[in-house]
Order: C-alpha cells, then sequence, then structure tokens
C-alpha cells in the first residue's frame, strides 16, 4: 500500500462518524415504512378469512389451500428474484412489486370463485417475493457501512405491519365486508409512489463511480461459507418456530392456562409484539458495534433459560418473561441476515432472499404443524417442547469470526 493510500485510510475511530454522515436515513425510512405497508395488506389474507368462510361455504381445507398459494409464492420465489436481481438490478422493481399486491388486493375485495381468491393470493405472495430481496439490497446500500442498523430499521417496519393488519382487519374490514378490502389498495399507491423515488435514488446510486469501486470480501473456503449458511438456516428455524408458537398461539396458551379473558390474552400479545419490535431495532446497531456473531449468540443460546422456565412460570412471570424472550430473540435476525450477507458479498439479494423466504416459510408451517400438535397433545405441551429449541444456539460455535478478518 502506498504513502498516500495510507494517508488516505480512515481512522478506527473516525469510521463511526464518516458512516453515519454516508446513511441515507430517508432511504432507510422510506424502505421501512414501506415495508410496513406490504406485510401490513399481506396479513389482511388471515383478517377476510372468516367472511370469506361464510360468504362462499369455504371449507377449512380450502382456507389452507389460500395460506399455502400465498406462502409458497411469497417464500419460494425470492431467493429466484434474488438471484435474477444479483445479476440484473432493477431500481424500479420494488414499485411494480408493489402495484402486482395492488391488483392482488382489487382481486380479493371483488373475488366471486374461488380460483380468483387463490389468484389474488398469488399476486399478493409475488409482490412480497419481489420487494424483500430487492428492499434489502437498497437498505444496504444505503447504511454507509452501518449494515446491522440498516437491516434492523427495515425489518422493525415489517414487524410493525405483520402486528397492524389483523388490527386493521377486525376493526375496519370484518364490520364492513369483504369489499372494504380495496381501501387499503390507497396504501398499496402510497407505496409505489415512495418506492419510485427510493428506484430512482438506487439507479443514480449505482451509477455513481463510488457503488462500483472494488471492495475487500472475504476469502473463505467454499465448503466454510456453506457450512456457516446452513448453521444460520438451522438458527432462522429455531428462532421462527419458537417465535411461530408464541405470535400464533400464546393467547390461547393465557385463557387455557390462566384463565385470562380475550382482551387480556390480546394485550399482553401487544407487549410481546412491542417487544419483538424493540428487540429488531436493537439487535442491528449493537451487533455493528460488539459484533454479529455475539449477537447470535446472545440472542438463540442466551435466551434459553428463559424459554426453558416460562411453561412453568405463574401469570406474572409468564408476562415478564414473554417481554425478555421477545427482546432477546428478535435481535438475531438482522444480525443473522448481515452475517450471511458478509459471507457471500457478491449475491446480496439471493441471501436476502434465501433467508427472508426461509423465515416466512418456516413461521407458516411451523404454525400448522404446531397447531396439530397441541390439537393432540395440548397448548402447554407445545410450549414445553418448544423450549428447547433455542438449544440450537450451540452452533454458532462453527461460524467463523468475521470481525476478525
Amino acid at each position: 500500500m502506498s504513502n498516500a493510500q495510507t494517508a488516505a485510510a480512515p481512522s478506527p475511530a473516525a469510521a463511526p462518524s464518516q458512516a453515519a454522515s454516508t446513511t441515507a436515513f430517508t432511504v432507510i425510512a422510506a424502505l421501512s415504512f414501506c415495508h410496513m405497508l406490504n406485510d401490513m395488506m399481506q396479513s389482511l389474507l388471515a383478517g377476510i378469512y372468516p367472511i370469506l368462510k361464510s360468504s362462499y361455504a369455504l371449507d377449512f381445507g380450502q382456507i389452507g389451500l389460500m395460506t399455502l398459494t400465498f406462502q409458497v409464492t411469497a417464500s419460494l420465489l425470492q431467493p429466484l428474484v434474488g438471484i435474477y436481481t444479483d445479476k440484473h438490478p432493477q431500481p424500479y422493481s420494488l414499485a411494480v412489486a408493489m402495484g402486482s399486491t395492488l391488483a392482488g388486493l382489487i382481486l380479493l375485495a371483488y373475488s366471486t370463485q374461488y380460483a380468483m381468491m387463490l389468484a389474488a393470493c398469488a399476486l399478493i405472495g409475488l409482490g412480497s417475493a419481489v420487494f424483500h430481496p430487492e428492499a434489502s439490497r437498497i437498505a444496504r446500500m444505503a447504511s454507509g457501512g452501518r449494515h446491522g442498523l440498516a437491516q434492523s430499521l427495515f425489518q422493525v417496519g415489517g414487524n410493525f405491519g405483520t402486528a397492524l393488519g389483523p388490527l386493521l382487519a377486525a376493526f375496519i374490514v370484518l364490520p364492513n365486508g369483504q369489499k372494504s378490502v380495496a381501501w387499503f389498495c390507497a396504501a398499496a399507491l402510497l407505496a409505489m409512489l415512495v418506492l419510485w423515488q427510493v428506484g430512482s435514488w438506487y439507479s443514480g446510486r449505482r451509477k455513481s463511480p463510488a457503488h462500483h469501486s472494488p471492495s475487500a470480501g472475504l476469502t473463505l473456503p467454499r465448503k466454510k461459507v456453506l457450512l456457516s449458511l446452513a448453521v444460520l438456516g438451522l438458527l432462522v428455524f429455531s428462532k421462527y418456530i419458537y417465535l411461530a408458537s408464541l405470535t400464533n398461539y400464546y393467547t390461547f396458551y393465557l385463557m387455557e392456562k390462566f384463565g385470562v379473558d380475550i382482551r387480556g390474552s390480546q394485550l399482553m400479545l401487544f407487549v410481546f409484539l412491542g417487544a419483538v419490535a424493540a428487540g429488531t431495532v436493537i439487535g442491528g446497531p449493537v451487533g455493528d458495534r460488539i459484533g454479529r456473531k455475539v449477537v447470535i449468540w446472545i440472542s438463540i443460546l442466551g435466551v434459553l433459560p428463559f424459554t426453558l422456565i416460562l411453561p412453568y412460570a405463574n401469570l406474572f412471570w409468564t408476562a415478564v418473561l414473554s417481554v425478555i424472550i421477545g427482546l432477546v430473540i428478535a435481535s438475531a435476525f438482522s444480525a443473522i441476515i448481515v452475517f450471511a450477507q458478509e459471507l457471500v458479498p457478491s449475491r446480496i439479494g439471493l441471501i436476502a432472499g434465501l433467508f427472508f423466504g426461509f423465515a416466512f416459510g418456516i413461521a407458516g408451517i411451523g404454525a400448522a404443524v404446531l397447531g396439530e400438535v397441541a390439537d393432540s397433545m395440548g397448548i402447554e405441551f407445545v410450549y414445553r417442547i418448544c423450549s428447547f429449541l433455542p438449544v440450537a444456539g450451540i452452533l454458532t460455535v462453527f461460524l467463523p469470526n468475521l470481525e476478525r478478518r
């Protein structure tokens, strides 16, 4: 390295301030906002199921097929979208994705035949599949080097949207009927406008010399990279199966074990989801500061004592433990995504698509499987067996120390 290059290199102390000055918070905020709208609209599906079931005499198998259509489209297409956009970036694909969601909402609002309902689910799933990989790539590009912070802020928007969707369905869709789903097209249109502006920023950034400058990459052996990705996949599996047990069956658990009424159980679920959102925000910047592997250790294996105690706690400590669990375990996902992207820095879209799609699919499959277990063995049994899932955090020992490299 020449003297001029040495002099130009920023000192470690100066790096955080320079990163902060180049972090495009407006772009990240726009992506997080649209992530909220996207996940809010897709979570309306579950809210409209009771209306569709009663209006068109659907059985539970047909309802399940609608969910499967959405989940398969949203999950399986994400890696394919990521592979394509890694080679052929599409700055305005995010706006197009929202257009697909908009079309799905309109079709869902005015569907009178079951085939139309399935097509609506597929269109909404397609919008989600296109949105996540490219939005994650743009968030990383806008991070100014603070990859964990950017990924956390982007991810928390989706958390809020997922929590908001059922609430809006309860207060808007259920009282006003199937056609009221079309009202949410306004949210899709707003997201399209915002994402068109983000696409313009992305397009200009790609053309800048700084974007094309060579960057240092990892030189890990291929087998080590594949092993690390497999370990990260198993950690995501354990995290999202456990979260599925809480987000889908927590209210039933509280009502059955402690006799809590519906309103009280919903309030405790809301508090838990708030802790998940807070943990999502915290995990990214903490990972930027102390290292993502440390965050993964703490958030997966570190939550094990609390999950083991939860099935045997009284109501008060159940509430306290659920907040701690939500706060700690949610901090892992942003760290896992960024860790995986740093393992394969030339495949940002593919990695985002794989992990978002895998997480989404695991959550859906896990909820269905745990429901069957709860029917046959009881809801308390579900929480006892799921309490051991964070043991998978021990696999973190096989991850390389990227910060040292």
